[in-house]
């Protein structure tokens, strides 16, 4: 059975009493923005957990070398990655086919700030394949295709943590349990995704990486004060990109050799009379 469209205002009305917005428009995917003194409960979060990260950073003497996978553990991670992703586009397909079939949504959603999300994995793609010129031609695509795809899933975790509650139609859709499988496969796909950060050689954990994700998680607290607005209008659109854009420097960190490793050749192993030997 169809629901009418005063069923949705009316639903859409009592979700706006609750969250405290103004304006939640009937056929658009987004989220509502947070008002009142949630504002200040999230930015104090935000920042309460950015000063956690940086003091983190602050105890890293030196940059944690992952340990990379097995053969077994490689296929097994690959195996479950691409579980993840297929399991997020059925959810997604079943959901947005259940709001298109309800007339909750008539339009597919804009999305202001993925041209900066394509431009900076591009960029970050082809630095990773001029930091790994030493590697393998196999090594190197993998590593730039790997921080290509884990990047963007810095900025989303935490940020689908916080818009998860927030969704328009969570609460008017008839599919709310679908919505919130489709919330466990993305975090399930972000996971996986940033996991597979451990298959390249290059990637070290560095202190660098620790503050760049604070400062992440500090664009979000100013975000939230002015309340975490969908990015249609340039302020919230500000902070979504420059957020976006920190992220992928976090990323670039991981994978930013150390100092005077790519200069410094390793010296030749020497024989009893001192001379190197062949190599």
């Amino acid at each position: 059975m169809k629901m009418g469209s005063e069923q949705v205002d009316k639903a859409a009305g009592q979700l706006r009493a609750i969250v405290g917005q103004v304006h939640a428009p009937v056929g658009r995917v987004g989220w509502f923005s947070y008002g009142g003194a949630a504002r200040v409960v999230l930015a104090v979060v935000l920042v309460a957990v950015a000063a956690g990260v940086a003091g983190a950073g602050l105890q890293l003497r030196v940059p944690v070398q992952l340990r990379r996978p097995g053969r077994a553990a490689r296929t097994v991670m690959l195996a479950t990655w691409g579980a993840a992703i297929v399991a997020y586009l059925v959810c997604l397909g079943l959901y947005a086919h259940q709001l298109i079939q309800q007339h909750v949504v008539h339009s597919r959603p804009a999305q202001p700030v993925f041209p900066v999300t394509a431009a900076c994995m591009i960029a970050l793609f082809f630095a990773i394949l001029y930091i790994g010129r030493s590697l393998s031609q196999k090594a190197r695509l993998g590593s730039a295709f790997i921080g290509a795809l884990a990047a963007p899933m810095i900025f989303e975790f935490p940020f689908d943590l916080i818009i998860m509650t927030r969704i328009y139609y969570l609460a008017i859709a008839p599919g709310r349990a679908l919505y919130w499988l489709l919330v466990v496969a993305a975090f399930f796909l972000e996971l996986t995704t940033l996991a597979l950060l451990s298959l390249s050689p290059l990637v070290r954990l560095p202190r660098a990486a620790f503050f760049a994700f604070a400062l992440m998680l500090l664009i979000f607290a100013v975000w939230a004060l002015f309340g975490f607005g969908y990015p249609s209008a340039p302020l919230p659109f500000a902070f979504n990109a420059g957020s976006k854009i920190v992220a992928f420097v976090v990323a670039l960190s991981l994978f930013l050799p150390l100092r005077g490793e790519a200069s410094t050749p390793v010296p030749a192993p020497a024989v009893a009379d001192g001379s190197p030997v062949p190599t």
